[in-house]
């Protein structure tokens, strides 16, 4: 399949919110494999009982939503309906975590005559995307983008509003130096009060080691954790040939070879990590999802959105 670079946004859609993408995945959904503290009935297994009385936030009214929650001061103040969601009624807190160190700013030329595109734009359209599809589906999304810490953080909320400050924040985000996955992921194993989504979206350039510690910590908090494993086809491939300088993008110097002579030896490293990565994400019950930079986004999205779909019903 020949990869489309997402459309051009007009001037009243926000770039990483890709029309096409959003209508390929409009018809499925994220569902918790695990307890979340939630409350719909029927979709996300919840811990709660009951419904609370004590207010929460608002949301934009949609069609079947029961009429005697909406807010009617708010209505006559605006014009517009909003419904009023109690603290048992909101669902699930979703936080997207994109990795916005210097290796994501790598992407290799397209073959197809396609450009180029960044694993760290890449990672924002999936984030934008699947934020998108959670709030549609009623949930709560936020986003934390990081480095070697965390540099800016949207705290989960349920109304189309997020959307627009995480598409607004995403618009803004640059690649910075370096890497710390492992410190991310254990601050939001402590952040979050809740069980709820924490997706990843990163390349895994860190120490291995410090990073499994980190998704442990969330799981053993009992969030559901999402891996997108972003990378582009000139990693996963090493299509080099001549004599070619590389230079790492993380201060990690630079070095001129022959490409052709380590090959063998970068492809065999590549496929231990990859594998040693996926075999422990599935030991957690982590969902691992490879995400190579040359698929189009929606065929990415849609494809494990239906695989998870399948274990989950």
């Amino acid at each position: 399949m020949a990869r489309r670079n997402p459309g051009s946004p007009n001037a009243n859609q926000p770039r990483y919110l890709d029309p096409a993408v959003l209508q390929k995945i409009q018809p499925l959904s994220l569902a918790a494999r695990e307890v979340v503290e939630g409350v719909r009935v029927g979709m996300h297994k919840s811990p709660l009982r009951g419904f609370s009385t004590e207010f929460a936030q608002h949301r934009q009214y949609v069609p079947g939503d029961e009429l005697r929650h909406v807010d009617w001061r708010v209505y006559a103040r605006s014009g517009r309906y909003y419904v009023k969601l109690f603290e048992a009624e909101t669902n699930f807190n979703a936080n997207m975590l994109l990795d916005a160190s210097s290796s994501m700013h790598f992407g290799g030329p397209r073959a197809e005559g396609g450009g180029s595109m960044t694993k760290l734009e890449y990672a924002k359209y999936l984030a934008a995307s699947l934020a998108h599809l959670i709030v549609e589906q009623r949930d709560s999304v936020g986003l934390g983008v990081f480095d070697s810490e965390l540099r800016q953080y949207i705290e989960p909320k349920s109304t189309m509003s997020v959307i627009q400050h995480i598409a607004e924040q995403l618009e803004v985000v640059d690649a910075q130096p370096r890497t710390d996955v492992a410190a991310v992921l254990h601050d939001f194993a402590r952040r979050m009060p809740r069980r709820g989504f924490v997706v990843l979206f990163s390349d895994l350039l860190d120490n291995v080691d410090a990073f499994l510690q980190g998704i442990n910590h969330l799981r053993y908090r009992g969030h559901n954790v999402i891996v997108f494993h972003v990378l582009d086809p000139h990693e996963l491939t090493f299509p080099y040939t001549g004599t070619c300088r590389f230079e790492g993008l993380e201060l990690d110097g630079s070095m001129v070879t022959q490409p052709q002579r380590i090959r063998a030896a970068y492809m065999q490293e590549l496929e231990a990590f990859l594998t040693r990565v996926r075999l422990a994400c599935e030991r957690s019950r982590v969902d691992y999802v490879l995400a190579d930079t040359s698929r189009p986004i929606e065929a990415t999205l849609t494809g494990y959105l239906i695989a998870r779909q399948r274990t989950v019903s």
